[in-house]
């Protein structure tokens, strides 16, 4: 069996290879949602509205839809370069973005040893970052989530390797792009890095301050009203919300003062790991629990919003543990929670439909910190599996999100468990979701927006 699952002749690798990929494609053109652009064409619609036809920057709304721009002032003015070019060239741009910004993610969690990987490692970990949901979602959206994580773990590697001289910059660009990153602010603070903190900030109100130059009306209306409106972004209790948030709403209790309960025990947590973790000089681990911490807190964490969980896991796989990682990996991969898209009552309802969330949950409670460094590339632990090829059949999973899930496995190629779809409750026929945060089908007649 082991002869089997690791070919020993470069036939025998290629010809693996090959079939994952031709399995893999079969998956990712049949079983998950095209989200054919959705957030990308919000986006760009918002842009040209903006600046070709003097329109208002949250006030633009995709055709057909209420979806329209839910970031700071600051992402509009980031993408202006839209307003140059037509959606073809803007679709374009975004995957070479998104492709080079993963690049840089896993050149970062491969570390010094990644030349040592070789073509058949690298062809595994791909095939695997195919399935990953969030990761899916993050492409066929054309959603920024990975330029904000390369941005961010830029900042990790200046920190960890001591030249921290403009260490935090890309911290306050993100930050100043989506407010989630502004965590990172703190795991500086908490690590007394006060300088890199400085620059974080600096940045970040530099970044903001030229968008309100550039269009005071428009700071002025999201900072007084439109950042505190989470209608525009979608529903608190829609299952793609996996944020402590989401589960309290579809629970029925969204009061705030329990929200915030659960954010405060929250964040004392990441507080005492991300210490721990820093006083061993782990930045990796410190940044990891803070992206954690940053989707649990958030209001609304759609599925596309957890690329923020891949280091953590290629870092539990380093400490010891890859069969778990490969396990949790994998679930996150099998679009499971949608299963529970029309109703999340009960017990299996309450774990099911959450399940994401748990995962990131647990994550931040036990992925170990203050550990050594390790000699090899925290991803060489993954690359010595060979994973299964998916499964083609069609999950029953459903809807359509105006911000979600993406693609990215190079932890499960290497983990060695590229899951297959499941199974939907009540059989495969299951109709396309009004919202924005879907999953698995065709692409629904009505795009939707981005968050």
């Amino acid at each position: 069996m082991r002869g089997l699952g690791r070919p020993r002749t470069d036939r025998g690798r290629l010809l693996l290879v090959l079939a994952l990929v031709a399995a893999v494609t079969v998956f990712t053109a049949t079983v998950p949602l095209l989200r054919d652009w959705f957030d990308l064409r919000v986006y760009y619609g918002t842009v040209h509205t903006w600046v070709h036809q003097g329109g208002r920057i949250y006030d633009y709304r995709v055709p057909g839809t209420t979806y329209g721009f839910t970031y700071p002032p600051f992402a509009a003015v980031g993408m202006l370069p839209m307003a140059l070019v037509g959606l073809r060239v803007a679709v374009a741009a975004s995957l070479l973005l998104n492709l080079a910004a993963l690049a840089f993610v896993l050149r970062v969690l491969a570390g010094p040893g990644w030349r040592r990987w070789g073509w058949y490692r690298w062809a595994l970990a791909l095939c695997g970052l195919a399935l990953f949901e969030p990761l899916r979602d993050t492409f066929s959206f054309g959603q920024v989530n990975l330029v904000l994580l390369a941005l961010v773990l830029g900042d990790c590697c200046l920190l960890r390797s001591g030249r921290g001289r403009l260490a935090g910059a890309g911290i306050g660009l993100a930050a100043a792009t989506k407010l989630t990153p502004a965590l990172f602010i703190g795991m500086l603070l908490i690590g007394r890095k006060w300088r890199a903190a400085g620059v974080a900030t600096a940045v970040a109100l530099a970044a903001t301050a030229l968008a309100a130059w550039a269009d005071p009306k428009a700071s002025r209306f999201y900072w007084t009203h439109a950042l505190w409106d989470t209608s525009r972004v979608g529903r608190l209790d829609y299952v793609s919300n996996q944020s402590l948030q989401g589960v309290l709403a579809r629970l029925g209790h969204p009061d705030k003062p329990l929200w915030a309960i659960a954010v405060l025990l929250t964040l004392a947590v990441w507080a005492w790991r991300t210490r721990r973790a820093m006083a061993a000089g782990d930045w990796t681990t410190a940044f990891a629990l803070t992206g954690l911490t940053a989707c649990l807190v958030s209001p609304i964490t759609w599925v596309h919003h957890l690329v923020w969980v891949l280091p953590s896991f290629v870092l539990l796989a380093r400490a010891g543990h890859p069969r778990i990682a490969g396990a949790l990996y994998a679930a996150m991969c099998t679009s499971v929670v949608w299963l529970w898209f029309d109703d999340a009552s009960g017990v299996d309802g309450f774990l099911g439909s959450n399940l994401y969330t748990w995962i990131t949950l647990g994550l931040l409670l036990g992925l170990p910190v203050g550990q050594s460094r390790p000699r090899r590339s925290p991803l060489s632990r993954f690359a010595r599996v060979t994973a299964p090829a998916p499964s083609t059949a069609r999950p029953a999973t459903t809807a359509v999100s105006d911000q979600t899930e993406s693609s990215s496995g190079a932890v499960a190629a290497a983990i060695g468990t590229l899951p297959g779809p499941g199974l939907g409750r009540g059989g495969l026929a299951r109709r396309a979701s009004s919202e924005p945060t879907g999953s698995t089908r065709p692409a629904a007649a009505k795009p939707q927006s981005s968050s």
